[in-house]
């Protein structure tokens, strides 16, 4: 969703400072060495903004950033919001992986929804509800992360808040985006082709062996395979690192503003089944999927020989892979391969959208079926973030 509003925005904020902060580094004056290994109940609140503040630089339009009672920025005259929330338990676990990656996954799924309307990733506030006994250490891996893929794709942290709780932990990001030719979930129609980028079933074929105990060690390198037996390590860590650090086509979501090539787009977020479905929703519209035509990753494809998670269905139902999901006219597919082309990004068309309710089927060959979405959706799938990532189609 979007709201236009007046510039510049004030955005809400955590602990007020008495003073402002240099136009380079937010309250760098005042920043305190922290020992790693203290809990927040030692740190306390203050501590950890005074410390959290010392880290956080200030960048291009922000007016007023980290410290006060509200940040102040400068965007365009048509300003994208969205928010996402990462929870223990439900999202990750902490002994998945080292802690900066989580950050950097807290900040990637809003800039994935940035990119999907065509837009540009301004400023982030972030909300973090800690146990007492969460370490600095883990606070602070977890903002080498978040800053770290903040400065990748030029967005400025501007503030946020910190709270304490029983549990579980929770990561809450809103970011702030700009942009003026947007792209939306309604505006398929009859006759566009179903086009997705990238490939698919990585992510959910990644989860699947974390749920079974495969770790990813401090250095990027697999620490565990847990119940994995068979061969193809690279295979398998790349799925992990799908899961655990995705990578959207951010800079290529930026492009399709400049190209009047897309009639609708949304990310895929929940698995193609259920996106595909939300999207024919907004548009009312149906849709026939070409099963043989879908994009699957040759990660999990080549653990499906070892023994591992069907391929084809993580791909279909899994989610969490972050790329894009558009509606494009026959006659645009040209030229959105060639935009494609410039950021090295592979396009498929996977199936077309056509009149009538929103329903969707599939094909293999002359068989045709309706395609049932099995996607993960809360308060219907408790548990784990996907709990069935290979469910048939």
């Amino acid at each position: 969703m979007f709201f236009p509003v007046s510039v510049p925005v004030s955005v809400r904020q955590a602990d007020p400072a008495p003073e402002l902060h240099s136009p380079r580094m937010s309250d760098s004056a005042v920043g305190t060495a922290l020992d790693r290994a203290a809990t927040m109940a030692e740190v306390g609140e203050r501590g950890l903004l005074r410390h959290l503040r010392s880290r956080i630089p200030v960048g291009p339009g922000v007016l007023v950033g980290v410290g006060d009672d509200a940040a102040a920025v400068e965007t365009g005259a048509l300003t994208l919001v969205t928010t996402d929330v990462l929870v223990e338990g439900v999202h990750f676990r902490r002994e998945w992986g080292p802690a900066n990656l989580i950050g950097r996954k807290a900040l990637t799924v809003n800039l994935s929804d940035i990119a999907a309307m065509a837009g540009i990733p301004r400023f982030a506030v972030v909300s973090l509800c800690l146990p007492p006994d969460t370490t600095v250490a883990f606070v602070d891996d977890l903002y080498d992360g978040l800053l770290e893929r903040s400065a990748e794709t030029g967005v400025s942290v501007v503030g946020g808040n910190v709270s304490s709780t029983p549990g579980p932990l929770t990561i809450d990001v809103t970011l702030l985006g700009q942009g003026d030719r947007l792209l939306r979930r309604e505006g398929a129609k009859a006759g566009d082709l179903v086009v997705v980028t990238g490939l698919l079933g990585a992510a959910a074929a990644g989860l699947s062996f974390l749920l079974t105990g495969t770790r990813l060690g401090a250095e990027g390198i697999l620490g565990e395979t847990g119940t994995w037996k068979g061969a193809a390590p690279d295979s398998l860590l790349s799925c992990i690192r799908a899961q655990l650090d995705p990578t959207p086509p951010l800079a290529f979501g930026r492009a399709l503003a400049e190209h009047d090539i897309v009639h609708a787009a949304m990310d895929l977020s929940d698995g193609l089944s259920g996106d595909l479905l939300t999207l024919c929703h907004a548009s009312d519209v149906s849709a026939l999927v070409d099963g043989s035509a879908l994009p699957v990753d040759p990660c999990p494809a080549q653990l499906e020989k070892e023994g591992g998670t069907d391929a084809f269905s993580v791909a279909l139902h899994g989610g969490e892979d972050y790329q894009l999901l558009l509606a494009v006219p026959p006659d645009a597919l040209d030229r959105l391969k060639d935009v494609a082309v410039v950021w090295d990004l592979p396009v498929t068309t996977v199936g077309e959208f056509a009149e009538g309710p929103p329903l969707l089927s599939m094909k293999f060959g002359d068989r045709m079926k309706r395609l049932r979405p099995k996607s993960h959706e809360h308060f219907k799938d408790p548990g784990s973030r996907r709990s069935d990532p290979s469910a048939e189609a």
